[in-house]
Formats: structure tokens, sequence, C-alpha cells
């Protein structure tokens, strides 16, 4: 479809080319019109043409991601069922049962059907966040933090996740926070021995995100927020989390700072202005 069009383009900008030296030619040479004139009506048809133009190339473009919009929409409306009938009748199989062993088998599925909801909760955040210029809602931060906290630590056993939380309403994109603050504590757990302890403490409007892990020196610090950057090429990296959770910062007006000390840790911090 893409290549159809960009040779119709091509044959419609090279047509209306020939056209304006034609006419050009025509006005100037053989009827001997005034040249102000001829250069206003050539600007004049020049401003159609260009709107002709860019109405050309954006609107199969707009169309097919009309489409995609609305098939990942359906998409997701038909995942959500499924999910939700796994949870709720794993809720139902542990009740009756009592042997260890199926029991952690069925607390495995249950984790994983957690895991599959938070994909389907960051799939659902991004189509709306194409269609909605910002979210705003009122949310209890430490409802918020305490959720996260309680999800990653079953996700991530082998590290004690501990939060400190002063009762705050905010008012923002609550779904996008969420994310950002499990893109924090992942790159906190990739970089932290196990057995080691992430603390997570909001106070004043301020979060902060501390760890004992590997640290990072200067020069990297300054591009650890760049998509798909990675520390040590050998290393799991920072991919695009760090990148999304500065977007995040940046379009929601807070204050994102990163201290780190090679050997002793990193503390990040969210500060919410207003």
């Amino acid at each position: 479809m893409f290549h159809s069009l960009k040779l119709f383009i091509g044959i419609f900008y090279i047509v209306t080319l020939g056209g304006y030296i034609t006419l050009f030619y025509y006005l100037h040479d053989i009827l001997h019109i005034d040249l102000l004139f001829i250069i206003l009506l050539l600007v004049g048809l020049g401003v159609f043409s260009a709107y002709m133009l860019a109405k050309m190339a954006t609107q199969p473009l707009m169309e097919y991601i009309e489409h995609l919009r609305s098939l990942s929409s359906q998409t997701l409306h038909e995942l959500n069922l499924p999910v939700t009938t796994i949870m709720s009748n794993l809720g139902m199989l542990k009740k009756g049962e009592n042997d260890p062993k199926t029991l952690k088998r069925l607390e495995r599925i249950e984790n994983a059907s957690k895991m599959l909801k938070q994909r389907y909760n960051e799939l659902d955040y991004l189509i709306k966040t194409q269609t909605t210029l910002k979210i705003e809602e009122e949310f209890e931060i430490c409802e918020l933090l305490h959720k996260r906290v309680e999800f990653l630590q079953n996700l991530y056993p082998s590290h004690h996740i501990s939060l400190e939380c002063e009762k705050t309403t905010l008012k923002g994109d609550a779904t996008g926070l969420a994310k950002s603050v499990d893109n924090l504590i992942d790159n906190s757990v990739k970089y932290s021995p196990k057995g080691s302890k992430i603390v997570i403490r909001f106070k004043e409007k301020s979060l902060q995100i501390t760890d004992s892990g590997e640290g990072i020196d200067e020069v990297d610090l300054i591009r650890i927020f760049d998509s798909y950057y990675q520390e040590d090429a050998k290393a799991k990296g920072f991919g695009i989390g760090l990148s999304l959770v500065k977007k995040y910062c940046d379009k929601n007006n807070i204050e994102l700072t990163v201290k780190s000390q090679k050997g002793v840790g990193t503390a990040v911090e969210l500060k919410f202005k207003g």
C-alpha cells in the first residue's frame, strides 16, 4: 500500500512541477501578463498543491493507524475474559487444596496470571494515552505503592523490598506512575545482589527508591535515560525502562534525579510539583 503511495506522490510532484513551469512560460512569454500577478498566482497554486500532497500522504497512514488502534482495543477486550477466568478459578482451586506441591504449582500459575493481567493493564494504558491528551485522576499514593511492592515482592523473592509512606492524595496519571515504579524497582533488582534491600520512601511529595547495588559511575549516569542504553554490553541492560520513566516525568511535570556511587548503590527521586 505504502509503496504505491510513494509512487503516486512522486508522479503527482513531477506533473505539478512541470505544470507550473509550463503555466509560467505561457503567462509570461505568450500572454505577457504582469510578473507580480503570475508569482502571486503560482504561490496560491503552490499552497493548494502542498495541502493536497499532505492530504494524500497522511490520509492512508491515519486510516492504517486507526485500524491498528481498533484491532488492538478489540484484541485487548478479548484477552481480559480468559485472564480473569483463570484467576477466579485458581482462587477456588486453592481453597479446596491441601497438598503443598499442588499449592506451589497453583501459586506459580497465579503469579503468571498476575503478570499477564499486568501486561493487559499496560496495553490498555498505552491505548488510552494515544487517545487522551492528559490523564488526570485522584489516587492515594500509599495504596498504589503498597500494591506495586506486594506484586514485585512475589516476583522477586530474592530481594527484600520495604516501603515507608506518608499518606497523600495525588492527582495525575496513576497507571503511568505504577509503570515507572515497576521499571525503577526492576532495575534495582537487576543490579543488586541477592538478599539485598530495596527501600521505597514517600514523604512530602517526594518518592525515593534506593538500593545497595553495583552503582553507576558519573560517565554512564549521564546516558542512562537514553533508549536501549546498557551500562555493560554483557549485562542485562537498562533497556527502555528508564527512558519511559524519564518521558513520564517530563510529561507530568515531575522532577527526576538520580544519585549513584559505584559499589555503593543508587538512589532515584521523583519530586511531585503542585
